[in-house]
């Protein structure tokens, strides 16, 4: 191996070359080949024991299959399962019972033998249809399996339609023999082509490899200033190595110095782009906020060797798509708020407009005061405490789906939130406090359907005082598991069975990242669960003024 190496390493560049194109074209053709032969053949399988599927599903709900079973008649089963065998090109029909004995079969002489195989209980046991491969009494096949149920839902016998394995055998040597003709005529190509090349390399090159360097080093330049995306690459030390003109003015960086050779944590300390070379795990399609703005953003750990040696990060603003998401998020909200109103006030318009008819004005006066007082006292109290008009939409939004809910959304009579800072994003503070509520709505729900007697009442409480925006909010749930409280909001983990949670308060937790809040969760006296979230009036707010101010000047 040595000596074929040092051979190699003394050869001319034309010969290096030329072997190396060869054999990277035989490796690519031998690798392109293996890949398609075994595409191929997993296709073809695919496609055989999906068609054996489908047939055997058909044929297990056959009623005079399922009553040939139940009278024990082969007579009944075998003509039967024989020219639905005939008509769709399938190597066997065999319909058994829960002992395995054979009711139909190909071969008559196998008719009442056991089968043979032997995998047949997920159909009894589970109820499934399911495609297996097995070795049966004619051979390696792929089968469809599927349970035979009586009236009942009770499994009385499997039904098994089988294609030969043997056939998709034949039709992948035809294909091999294609392959080898394809890779015999591109190392024949490859050879032309190697020879070709190295040729041209030995006229144009004269040992002028710097000049080759260069000229890579301008594409590469070249490419970096064609993408429309930023991109920025650091070492392993955190020292940006390589940027485009994009991401200088995407993140509104300095024109006029270059960022080569500094530290990314002092050109933009909020970047998490080291977070990176931390875990070597990637990062795709990200939204962050940096210096003042919302981005879309994908990273790359570099490995050399297995190690890690850099980290790639392409970014884009979020632009004009995210301003139609938030837009559609308001109008949402709102119509949903609207659509509870209107069948709320429907029924209760419906019950004034029959007490009127009975000429029972006093009742319908005194339920047209109850009514409007709830509703009244929350807009009063939302007027003078919570000022804001998206938040205060939000928190009357709750309101309308918790009385739909049946349930009752108190916000505290003490509750103040004025001192809002402007630069808050108010589509993030409404996500948050929306999915947080609708939590408290869904885990109270729970408890009553265990305890139709328990309180159906949650507490919103709000405060501004100090540096922090406070919101706490107790619901009359179940409370929050203590070996639950760590894990809870990563995404996909919830405290519920059904499937698509698990998603809310992962939000949550990325929204309180961006805000850089904090989020404590607990159970009170009563029993069910209370989160309280801190939102600091100063974090990044002072970085987001900074960029604004830079934008505007």
């Amino acid at each position: 191996m040595n000596a074929i190496t040092r051979w190699f390493t003394q050869a001319r560049l034309q010969t290096r070359i030329m072997l190396t194109l060869i054999f990277v074209v035989l490796l690519q053709a031998t690798i392109s080949g293996s890949f398609t032969l075994h595409y191929i053949k997993g296709v073809l399988e695919d496609r055989i024991g999906d068609q054996a599927l489908q047939l055997s599903r058909v044929v297990s709900v056959l009623p005079q299959f399922r009553q040939g079973l139940i009278d024990r008649d082969v007579d009944q089963i075998q003509p039967l399962a024989e020219l639905i065998r005939q008509q769709t090109d399938a190597r066997f029909i065999v319909i058994g019972d829960l002992d395995g004995i054979r009711f139909s079969h190909p071969i008559v002489e196998r008719i009442g033998k056991k089968r043979v195989g032997g995998d047949n209980q997920r159909a009894i046991v589970k109820k499934e249809s399911y495609v297996s491969r097995a070795v049966g009494s004619l051979g390696p096949s792929m089968r469809g399996k599927s349970p035979i149920l009586d009236e009942n839902g009770e499994v009385i016998g499997v039904t098994s339609v089988g294609y030969m394995l043997d056939s998709v055998a034949e039709t992948i040597s035809g294909y091999q023999k294609s392959v080898i003709l394809i890779v015999i005529a591109s190392l024949f190509i490859s050879a032309l082509v190697g020879i070709g090349i190295s040729g041209h390399f030995k006229r144009i090159l004269f040992g002028l490899e710097p000049e080759e360097i260069a000229r890579l080093f301008e594409e590469r330049n070249a490419t970096l200033e064609a993408v429309r995306e930023g991109i920025i690459s650091i070492d392993r030390e955190g020292i940006i190595t390589t940027f485009n003109k994009t991401a200088v003015e995407t993140l509104n960086l300095p024109k006029d110095q270059s960022l080569t050779g500094q530290d990314i944590r002092q050109v933009l300390p909020d970047s998490e782009i080291w977070s990176v070379l931390e875990s070597g795990e990637p990062e795709h399609d990200k939204e962050i906020w940096l210096n003042g703005q919302s981005l879309i953003v994908n990273r790359l750990p570099v490995m050399v060797q297995g190690q890690i040696r850099g980290a790639v990060s392409s970014f884009r603003p979020k632009g004009e798509l995210e301003l139609l998401t938030r837009q559609l998020s308001h109008i949402e909200q709102y119509a949903e708020t609207l659509r509870s109103q209107s069948h709320e006030y429907a029924n209760k318009l419906h019950t004034i407009a029959g007490l009127i008819q009975i000429d029972a004005k006093d009742e319908a006066l005194e339920l047209i005061g109850q009514e409007s007082k709830g509703i009244q006292d929350l807009v009063h109290l939302l007027v003078d405490a919570v000022p804001d008009p998206i938040l205060a939409g939000c928190i009357l939004g709750k309101f309308n789906r918790a009385r739909e809910l049946g349930l009752e959304l108190v916000v505290d009579r003490e509750s103040h939130m004025v001192d809002i800072p402007e630069l808050l994003p108010r589509e993030r503070l409404v996500t948050l406090l929306g999915n947080l509520l609708d939590n408290a709505f869904e885990a109270t729900l729970l408890q009553l359907k265990r305890n139709t007697d328990g309180q159906r009442t949650i507490r919103l409480t709000m405060s501004d005082y100090g540096n922090d925006l406070i919101f706490e909010i107790d619901d009359s749930g179940g409370g929050i598991p203590v070996q639950e409280q760590q894990r809870i909001f990563e995404k996909g983990v919830s405290t519920k069975t059904e499937s698509g949670h698990g998603y809310g308060l992962f939000l949550v937790s990325t929204i309180l990242k961006e805000l850089r809040g904090q989020i404590s969760l607990d159970n009170h006296e009563s029993g069910g669960g209370r989160v309280i979230v801190y939102l600091p009036k100063t974090a990044n707010l002072e970085e987001k003024a900074d960029s604004i101010e830079r934008v505007n000047s």
